[in-house]
């Protein structure tokens, strides 16, 4: 028995802990497969349809372990989360070498997630950017003959033509928007990159009514205004936004470890402030995080960072999930 051994912890307790802290990776528990929840962590392993080499497939894991570097309270947001019921669902499982069989694995597992919890706010863990569409088509699913929004944060437009590579992490937003999951008219994408993107792409969102604000919108306007509107564009006479965020919207300098990194992206506090609001948005009932490469990570920074813009987009969950004063 180690408790007769003094100082000897069980080896997942080994770690040092503060009777007066609360870790992520203490509060983020294992779902029981009951407790009701506010929001959940999916973790979708999937890079294999990715055009770029890449070890998004590994996300999930090197996000997970970067719990334990973050507590439960923001002195910036003025919250604190251990009391909210937020739990680890674990991966759905891929198929080897079968990508459609992926995707309907995906879609599959997460409408018997919105079957089983109605009120459940899903936080997917790419995986790479393949994964959003079959996830959109699942989250489309809870508001049948209803429209949904789209908040869409990238370096990309992510419309590529399926002719020349089928289904890959480049082609997801061509897919909901010929698919008819969403209507060009209620979404918006921040962030898009000049020199990341071919002008036929760019034409084709503009087309089908999306709304673009570039990089450097965000830069000259501030990310404030940017995501008024983009919030009203995806609110207009929907049911549910749903936020598709790549973490290769961010500059490299802060997020090296994406497969298509670039200067000149949007910087760690645009992001945290409007995943904040977001999560406070009370019409938000989604998000994924995609295209993060542990493999070639440096310290895992980009890992830590994508566990901040969860914890940010929860912050604001928080906020939402308060009792109203004036009631």
């Amino acid at each position: 028995m180690t408790e007769e051994i003094p100082y000897l912890a069980a080896p997942e307790l080994a770690a040092f802990k503060d009777r007066m802290e609360t870790k992520v990776a203490h509060w983020i528990r294992r779902w029981d497969g009951r407790e009701p929840l506010r929001a959940g962590i999916v973790g979708v392993p999937l890079s294999k349809p990715s055009l770029s080499v890449s070890g998004a497939s590994a996300a999930p894991a090197a996000v997970r372990a970067a719990f334990k570097s973050f507590t439960t309270y923001s002195l910036d947001y003025g919250v604190d989360l251990q009391d909210m019921a937020v739990r680890d669902l674990g991966d759905i499982r891929m198929h080897a070498t079968d990508m459609a069989e992926c995707r309907r694995r995906i879609e599959a597992s997460l409408r018997a997630l919105y079957a089983a919890q109605p009120g459940i706010v899903p936080v997917v863990i790419g995986g790479d950017h393949s994964i959003s569409l079959p996830s959109v088509a699942a989250f489309a699913g809870r508001y049948p003959g209803k429209r949904i929004g789209i908040v869409h944060f990238d370096a990309h437009h992510d419309v590529r033509n399926f002719e020349d590579g089928g289904v890959t992490n480049g082609t997801p937003f061509r897919g909901i928007l010929e698919s008819g999951l969403a209507e060009g008219r209620n979404v918006a994408q921040i962030g898009i990159r000049g020199f990341m993107n071919a002008k036929p792409y760019h034409d084709y969102v503009l087309e089908k009514g999306v709304a673009v604000f570039s990089a450097r919108d965000v830069r000259r306007a501030g990310i404030g205004p940017a995501l008024d509107q983009a919030l009203a564009i995806a609110c207009d006479g929907t049911e549910a936004v749903y936020v598709s965020f790549d973490v290769d919207v961010i500059d490299q300098a802060y997020a090296p470890g994406c497969p298509a990194v670039g200067t000149g992206g949007l910087d760690p506090w645009d992001a945290m402030d409007a995943l904040h609001r977001l999560g406070a948005s009370p019409q938000v009932a989604g998000i994924d995080f995609v295209c993060m490469d542990p493999t070639v990570d440096v310290r895992n920074v980009t890992s830590r960072l994508a566990v901040q813009f969860m914890l940010s987009f929860l912050a604001g969950l928080a906020v939402r999930s308060l009792p109203d004063p004036r009631v």
